[in-house]
């Protein structure tokens, strides 16, 4: 049973940014005032805050959470280090993805399981998912968090809800047909390689029930050229979606800047410059800071993401938006290749608007004291002069583009590692 309407969901979303912005200082302080007794991580970090905070502008004075600080943790079996109860209150246990570093263990409690799938109730507003869909899960269902709290928010809301762990990329397809499947949830580059081997096996996409997809796990949702081809491939309308183990998940499409909205309701949401190292100004490149607010037994409280995004402040009755594709990628991902900075959404905007490229890989190695990128491609025109100029013209650099065999690169039902960093190697 759902503990919120549709529309309720939509009135504290859209009240005015006075009544945003009490709420959220009234469940921070909530928050603060639940864990921080019985926090042995947050206790020593907030030792010398003063609680309740009287403003939001008091708690940009509070010290920042990094992702190291949690693995450096005092429960066994290498459990985040921010657990408010004893081991034996949480039931669930997820890690992150290890994409950098060792794969940290999450756990929560029921309570903050429920706070899950509150969240993921925005999501399913945004893609217009109802009790008589047919939800259709492409994941792997291990450990990592994947789309699990998706899973029980489809059930929460009535949906048939399939799941599909362990299934070859051809029997989810066969699936996915059968069941008459509505709403596919997946990774961007798990929704391309599905529409490539239906079309390898005489499946049409665009002719199944699938109305809309839910993207997450990896940039490229709410990147233009990604989003157009996935939709032409299956006829259907895409929703993006953004989270993480440590934080919950905080963001979902806004149809009208078709970047990300955050979900101001259940998340406090920072920008600090990427060059100042101060708080963001209007569409200023930025990392992305969040405090979750209902989640008890795994706080993380000004938790620096590592994502790279440009905030648009909003005015009364509007959301807090992220532009131009939402995510852009992580800090440490961008790279500055002759003076240029390069984010990996930006490759991928544009080697996406070529409907020829079916696959591509970018290494980057050190040239002396500077970055330098190496592209290959599955080209099926193997023409890559026509890309490196396209990248030249638009982000000003030289790069040099290499054709590969059709099939040769790899392919990802979760996170797509297509950036491969090679500069520390001999």
């Amino acid at each position: 049973m759902l503990r919120t309407t549709a529309e309720e969901r939509q009135t504290a979303r859209s009240a005015p940014r006075e009544t945003i912005r009490a709420h959220q200082l009234q469940k921070l302080n909530q928050l603060l005032a639940s864990v921080v007794p019985h926090n042995r991580f947050y206790a020593d970090k907030l030792q010398s805050v003063d609680l309740p905070l009287p403003s939001l502008e008091a708690f940009a004075e509070c010290p920042f959470t990094y992702k190291e600080e949690l693995a450096s943790s005092r429960f066994p079996g290498e459990f985040a280090a921010n657990l408010t109860y004893p081991l034996s209150c949480y039931t669930r246990y997820h890690q992150t993805s290890g994409t950098r570093g060792r794969p940290l263990a999450v756990l929560d409690t029921p309570d903050d399981w429920l706070w899950w799938i509150d969240c993921w109730q925005y999501i399913l507003d945004a893609a217009e998912v109802g009790a008589e869909d047919r939800v259709f899960l492409a994941f792997s269902f291990g450990p990592f968090i994947g789309f699990w709290s998706a899973h029980d928010a489809a059930i929460a809301r009535g949906s048939l809800v399939i799941p599909s762990g362990g299934m070859s990329t051809l029997a989810r397809l066969e699936m996915i047909r059968s069941c008459q499947a509505t709403v596919l949830l997946c990774t961007p580059s798990y929704a391309q390689h599905l529409a490539e081997v239906a079309a390898d096996n005489q499946i049409d996409t665009a002719g199944l029930e699938v109305r809309r997809i839910i993207v997450a796990g990896e940039p490229g949702g709410s990147i233009p050229a990604i989003r157009k081809r996935i939709e032409a491939a299956w006829n259907a309308k895409l929703i993006d979606h953004a989270g993480a183990s440590e934080v919950g998940p905080w963001g979902f499409s806004d149809p009208q800047s078709r970047g990300l909205l955050v979900n101001e309701v259940e998340f406090v949401a920072e920008f600090l410059s990427l060059e100042s190292g101060e708080a963001a100004t209007d569409n200023e490149l930025s990392e992305l800071v969040l405090t979750p607010l209902g989640r008890m037994g795994s706080p993380v409280v000004r938790y620096r993401t590592g994502d790279l995004v440009r905030p648009r402040f909003p005015e009364s009755g509007k959301g807090l938006v992220l532009l131009e594709g939402g995510v852009l990628g992580r800090v440490d991902d961008m790279l500055i290749v002759r003076g240029v900075n390069i984010f990996p959404t930006a490759i991928e905007q544009i080697l996406r608007s070529f409907p020829e490229v079916v696959e591509y890989r970018v290494l980057v190695r050190k040239a002396g004291a500077m970055d330098a990128l190496t592209i290959e491609v599955e080209d099926r025109l193997e023409t890559p002069e026509r890309i490196m100029r396209e990248l030249h013209l638009r982000l000003g650099l030289k790069i040099e583009v290499a054709c590969v065999k059709l099939g040769s690169l790899p392919r990802y039902e979760g996170k797509g590692r297509r950036f491969v960093d090679q500069r520390n190697l001999a």
